[in-house]
């Protein structure tokens, strides 16, 4: 058989629950066990990979991802692949869990869900939903190079969406919270007071009118500034996209291509939903900042990608025992020095957009376009009336160059991500950024 240069194996065991409140009726209670094993082999440029569910015969494994790299190497030989050196890194501290989800009993779990919907069923809210998700992981990796590592890790989160309506117009107002914790989310947050807030700006979106749309100086908050640091930069930030002519980002290493005023970074090693202590390849994390001072400085890596970049791996993930990919974790703008006040004060007239409902980007051509759930008119250096069904798009150069100032005051989302048809838990975040001209979408 032809020569296999290399091998690994991430064998995942876990069990995950949801449970979905409609309109404060039980919908959803699901359980899911999982177990099982992925399982790749190298021959010269060609990738064998093997999935197996339940108990996993390593060898037998091995053996089958091996046979199917030699075969497609015969059939079809590509450039020998040179991976990476894995770096010489100490795998960081586990975030702690206070309370460990399953000792809470699932009738305390429905009932803490029936009164975060009755704080959001308020007096002209026609419906709404609550959801509460649980994951315990154990992941266990091994690779030919007689690395062995493992960990576990506790997920929880919560969403609570209300949605307001007058005749046929209907508005919602949603609020979610995930993070890498137990049980102790529902104390580091009230979900109490965000039920109400959800139900608060639904109400007040049925009376906000749609802006005009146009060229216009834009302030965005910490979540729609951490959308685009997430979908716009840090997406063609991914080597695998560069290699693929699908980054706008491709060839700009060592370029300025952003406002000296901004820094953005992916960084597993912080203790929030996109967090791992090594990555799919076994790679201990590390922070990675992708743009300094405006400057494009390193895109993340898988260990081909490192090979072929000469860059540093560490970036490879997988949703359960699925092919690694390349994919962030916790990514977001770093602070500036500006306050929320300057921004006005320097803007004078303009929009504050809030929120994120979506969107669109294209990382090969550079352009995205995304939905903001709110807005406000800026007056005089003065937030003013609230606007709703408003969006901001452009080309990602052209707004990273039209950064104004940047805030000190960065807040994290966690959310989901998609790539190759795979999902991961994340995280994104930004502090307040004002920018001198940006396209905004409404009436």
């Amino acid at each position: 058989m032809d020569k296999i240069q290399y091998y690994d194996a991430n064998q995942i065991e876990g069990r995950s629950m949801t449970i979905v409140l409609d309109n404060g009726k039980l919908e959803t209670i699901s359980k899911n066990s999982s177990k099982g094993a992925g399982i790749r082999a190298l021959c010269q440029g060609s990738w064998g990979y093997t999935s197996i569910d339940g108990e996993t015969d390593l060898k037998v494994g091995i053996q089958n991802a091996s046979e199917l790299a030699a075969s497609m190497n015969r059939n079809t030989p590509k450039d020998k692949i040179i991976l990476g050196q894995v770096p010489k890194r100490k795998v960081g501290s586990m975030p702690a869990i206070k309370i460990n989800p399953k000792d809470i009993s699932m009738e305390d779990k429905v009932e803490l869900l029936r009164e975060i919907e009755k704080h959001a069923k308020e007096e002209g809210i026609k419906s709404t939903r609550v959801s509460y998700s649980e994951s315990i992981l154990t992941t266990r990796f091994m690779n030919s190079e007689n690395e062995e590592r493992e960990y576990k890790t506790v997920r929880s989160g919560f969403a609570v969406s209300a949605v307001a309506a007058e005749g046929s117009n209907y508005q919602a107002g949603r609020e979610s919270r995930f993070n890498i914790s137990g049980y102790e989310i529902f104390e580091k947050n009230d979900p109490y007071e965000l039920a109400k807030h959800a139900a608060e700006t639904a109400k007040s979106l049925l009376t906000a009118k749609t802006p005009k749309g146009g060229a216009l100086p834009v302030i965005l908050d910490p979540e729609l500034a951490g959308v685009f640091a997430h979908e716009a930069v840090g997406h063609a930030s991914e080597a695998d996209l560069v290699l693929q002519n699908d980054s706008v980002l491709s060839g700009k290493l060592g370029k300025q291509i952003a406002s000296p005023q901004i820094t953005v970074i992916d960084d597993p090693t912080l203790h929030e939903y996109g967090y791992y202590p090594f990555d799919a390849e076994g790679v201990p994390s590390e922070k990675t900042v992708l743009i300094q001072d405006g400057v494009m400085n390193s895109y993340m890596h898988s260990r081909e990608t490192a090979g072929i970049f000469d860059g540093v791996s560490g970036n490879s993930r997988a949703q359960g025992y699925s092919m690694p990919v390349v994919r962030m974790s916790n990514t977001y703008i770093d602070k500036g020095d500006a306050t929320f006040e300057e921004m006005l004060e320097d803007i004078k007239d303009g929009i504050y957009l809030i929120g994120s409902r979506g969107g669109q980007v294209n990382t090969g051509e550079g352009v995205f376009q995304f939905n903001a759930e709110k807005g406000y008119m800026i007056k005089n250096g003065e937030v003013s009336d609230l606007v709703r069904d408003v969006s901001l798009s452009g080309q990602t150069l052209d707004i990273l160059n039209h950064i104004k100032m940047v805030g000190n005051d960065v807040k994290l989302t966690a959310g989901h991500c998609g790539k190759s048809g795979q999902t991961v838990p994340v995280t994104d975040g930004a502090p307040h950024i004002s920018i001198s001209k940006a396209t905004v979408g409404g009436a």
